[in-house]
């Protein structure tokens, strides 16, 4: 009996630290590549989990909020010498995240973070490396251009911006012409979220130098969301930016750009609000657009495409962690109604930037092969 004593006691033991092993954060902690020239805080490990260092002496109470609008959260400890510190309950989604500060109530930025555009206020960002980020990295590649513009809107009585990537070697080659793609953020966001959040110059540097994408312009601008409250999706009317889009935008793009300015060579895509304003504008304009493209930005079905003119592609997609089973029976429908349409699901994420600069790398290949 005391041999099974202590053979039962040994496997408890050993449970135990298998137990305590998973849970146990790795201390090789680095800063964050999103961090304020010299900033040590935030941090991130190769876990994935983040540590935050706030100094506020007079304050009682640090939390770090995360992800878009910013709920729950890390909540920091107080030490002697006035800093706050605190390391998130458990590994992040790899990938790119939006943070704030809440300080005794008051709403701020983390000092030590670059900020980015997003709940419709510039938040803190930061990036847990995700183990496929290659196809997204700076290398020593030809590099394109972003390069913003002011275009003349009647409809609005303004003069509105728009930023425009043209691949490597554009300036040089005077007589070739592109096709467009027109891209649109999701809600909370601007024009600078495809460039800052997304990568999306660098997916296309690297796609166009692997030589798996054909070379073509993307335009990104201002989508009217950021007016609508989050949970009055329902109350968006599309017909305000649907005519800065499609009567102003694409004419004014054509007449600056060397662009193939026909249907044939025009995608419009969207990541979450954008998808919802792509999805409205392609379906009013048929004839604009023969390339769709949803990130987490709902469906299409056969009904509303019924007896337009057919796309050369219609491409949807969203994250393991959202609504795969419904993007994956949407596609199998329009496929089944004749339709070239595509789905991808990224894998272990959510309603997030790798998320979508993974569907911008998937999509980017299949946009213009027709032509």
């Amino acid at each position: 009996m005391k041999l099974k004593k202590i053979f039962f006691f040994a496997l408890a033991m050993m449970a135990g630290q298998i137990a305590w092993g998973q849970n146990t954060i790795v201390e090789d902690f680095q800063s964050s590549t999103l961090n304020q020239p010299g900033q040590q805080y935030p941090q991130v490990n190769s876990q994935g989990y983040a540590r935050f260092k706030i100094k506020a002496p007079k304050a009682s109470s640090v939390r770090v909020s995360l992800g878009l609008g910013g709920s729950g959260g890390t909540l920091l400890t107080k030490g002697a010498d006035g800093f706050f510190i605190g390391t998130t309950a458990g590994p992040m989604d790899e990938g790119f995240h939006y943070y704030h500060l809440s300080i005794d109530g008051g709403i701020f930025n983390d000092p030590g973070a670059l900020n980015f555009y997003g709940s419709t206020r510039w938040e803190s960002g930061i990036e847990i490396p995700a183990h496929d980020r290659d196809f997204y990295a700076l290398k020593n590649v030809p590099h394109g251009n972003v390069q913003q513009i002011l275009f003349p809107s009647k409809s609005t009585n303004s003069q509105r911006r728009a930023f425009v990537y043209t691949p490597p070697g554009y300036e040089k080659n005077t007589a070739k012409k592109y096709p467009v793609l027109y891209l649109q953020h999701g809600w909370g966001e601007d024009e600078t979220a495809w460039s800052n959040q997304g990568h999306a110059n660098l997916i296309m540097d690297n796609l166009i130098a692997e030589g798996n994408t054909i070379p073509f312009l993307i335009v990104m601008t201002y989508g009217m969301t950021n007016e609508l409250k989050w949970g009055h999706m329902k109350d968006f009317k599309i017909d305000g930016f649907q005519k800065v889009l499609v009567d102003e935008l694409i004419p004014y793009i054509d007449a600056h750009f060397r662009t193939v300015a026909d249907r044939g060579h025009r995608a419009m895509a969207g990541l979450s609000m954008g998808g919802m304003e792509t999805h409205a504008i392609t379906l009013n304009n048929p004839d604009v657009f023969s390339y769709y493209a949803l990130l987490s930005g709902g469906v299409y079905t056969p009904e509303e495409l019924k007896g337009k003119t057919k796309p050369a592609l219609i491409f949807i997609s969203c994250g393991s962690r959202e609504k795969p089973d419904g993007v994956k029976g949407a596609v199998a429908q329009l496929k089944k109604a004749g339709y070239n349409a595509v789905s991808y699901i990224s894998q272990n994420t959510a309603h997030e930037f790798l998320t979508w600069r993974r569907s911008l790398h998937e999509l980017a290949p299949m946009l213009f092969q027709n032509n």
